[in-house]
């Protein structure tokens, strides 16, 4: 092979690699922000020069109204205001003046310094009204009236119009200053970088349109097959072709779209049938948990007559029929997490009366200290609300030791209630596992009262309202804290639900 074919084969490989392709786009990515710092250099300049031209008049018309009119009588003429405004602009020229008082019976007395140029209807009624509402005084603010501006534009020429009042007693001023100038600049200057910007995008827009075909749209395509794939259409594939690096990518894509899409089938078989194992067991246990439950209630009101020797059996048995008639229930609640049918039944309540009957339906209001103001109404799910406090509370009483305080607030749009015992705390090996489901703390105890699912319960019931739970131990380590976060309204959340539901079955209707 001859040095020029050897040359002309290395120059298509190097022209076929993906990171040449690569860096010409980066070069016009670029190429682009210098365009685009074209841009923000005309509005850097721009505020700079209209905030000079502001503060400069601002600054003069401010200290005009302190040497003029705040020296003026105290009721003055009309021909003290028009004198006082014709000083006002004149000594300082390029803004008109325009003086202002009210007599008996709030008649306006005018005096301006330009009677064709200005005048009270070239005011913003907006800003009439902020330049005469006296400000409350306060540590920060201990001026009653302040200096007012705003940009406005009148006749199609831009002015800067500002008013302010004496304070104590006195005339209201406004000034108006034509910004027709500093417009007339602005329009050279951005036509300047108009020119200028315009001949680089037409250059960097040729260049583009060839980048595009070979880099582009091959990796808009491996974009949208990864984002179809994150949406669970897992088996989206992608049409490979040629030998370069990204045919390699797409062929690797494939590849695990194709694995990923197997397992996720199996996890599924597998996690179905769980799940379908977990409803129907407990489903089935609750026929027979209801007749046992009846017969050793029935046993439990005769424990007094029964001999002595068998009676705290007895009570073992109420007490584990009950233990186990939460779980199944609790088995049943988790089944219905898991499977997607958990609904909220959206009600509007005041937290402050939802907590205080939480606690006193279990007999638990001389171990809790309650700190919550009526009057907060929220809309969220009651019942759910009510499982989450009773576990969250509940546990800090079993675990944590009283008194147990619960402090409700509200944060912007989020409903807080925080729950605190004075226990020893929680361990930091447990705190990352304190809702995981049938997690107990302690090993050597796998047969205590709790069943493990209280706290995981709590959890997927703030989570269905588009809440959260956090754990920690109190920063002066007494007690633990648990944080119930939720939003004062979960009608949008449901709202949401509802629409994506339709959706599902919509696009269910179209398939069959």
């Amino acid at each position: 092979m001859t040095a020029a074919a050897k040359r002309s084969l290395l120059a298509g490989l190097r022209w076929t690699s993906l990171r040449l392709r690569l860096v010409v786009v980066f070069a016009l990515v670029a190429l682009t922000a210098a365009v685009s710092a074209s841009g923000i250099a005309y509005w850097l300049n721009r505020e700079a020069v209209l905030t000079r031209t502001q503060d400069a008049a601002l600054g003069d018309f401010r200290q005009e109204m302190q040497n003029r009119a705040a020296s003026l009588p105290l009721h003055p003429t009309k021909d003290d205001l028009q004198n006082a405004a014709v000083q006002m602009a004149s000594s300082s020229p390029g803004y008109s003046v325009l003086l202002v008082d009210k007599r008996d019976g709030d008649k306006p007395i005018v005096g301006n310094s330009n009677l064709d140029t200005f005048t009270l209807d070239n005011v913003p009624l907006s800003l009439q009204q902020q330049v005469n509402r006296k400000q409350p005084a306060e540590a920060g603010n201990t001026y009653p009236y302040h200096l007012f501006w705003q940009r406005t534009s009148i006749r199609g020429t831009p002015y800067l119009v500002a008013g302010t009042r004496i304070i104590g007693g006195g005339p209201t001023g406004y000034m108006l200053k034509s910004l027709d100038q500093e417009r007339q600049d602005l329009n050279s200057l951005a036509w300047s970088l108009g020119i200028a910007t315009g001949l680089a995008l037409v250059g960097s827009a040729l260049l583009a349109q060839a980048a595009a075909t070979t880099v582009l749209r091959p990796v808009q395509r491996l974009g949208d097959a990864a984002r179809k794939l994150g949406e669970g259409k897992l088996d989206t594939r992608l049409v490979v072709s040629g030998t370069d690096e990204l045919a390699d990518l797409s062929r690797t894509f494939n590849r695990a779209a194709s694995s990923l899409e197997k397992k996720v089938a199996d996890m599924s078989a597998r996690e179905e049938s769980s799940r379908r194992f977990v409803a129907d067991m407990s489903h089935e246990l609750r026929t027979p948990l209801t007749a046992i439950t009846a017969v050793a209630e029935v046993l439990e009101d005769e424990a007094d007559s029964l001999d002595p020797m068998i009676a705290p059996a007895v009570h073992l048995v109420v007490s584990e029929t009950r233990r186990l008639n939460d779980l199944v229930e609790n088995l049943m609640e988790v089944t219905r997490f898991d499977a997607g049918t958990a609904r909220l039944v959206l009600d509007t309540v005041d937290v402050a009366d939802q907590v205080t009957a939480c606690i006193d339906a279990r007999a638990w209001l001389d171990a809790v200290d309650l700190d919550a103001e009526r009057g907060m109404m929220v809309r969220l799910d009651p019942r759910r609300l009510d499982v989450i406090l009773a576990n969250l509370i509940g546990n800090a009483l079993k675990h944590g030791g009283s008194p147990v305080r619960v402090s409700v607030r509200t944060d912007g749009d989020e409903l807080v209630i925080e729950v605190r015992d004075h226990g020893p705390g929680i361990p930091e090996d447990v705190l990352p596992h304190v809702f995981d489901r049938f997690y107990k703390a302690s090993a050597s105890r796998p047969r205590s009262e709790g069943s493990g699912l209280g706290l995981s319960i709590a959890m997927e019931n703030a989570h269905i309202h588009g809440g959260d739970i956090t754990a920690a131990n109190s920063p002066d380590g007494d007690g633990a804290v648990f944080v119930l976060r939720l939003p004062r309204d979960a009608e949008e959340l449901t709202r949401a639900a509802r629409d994506h539901g339709a959706e599902a079955r919509d696009e269910e209707g179209d398939a069959t």
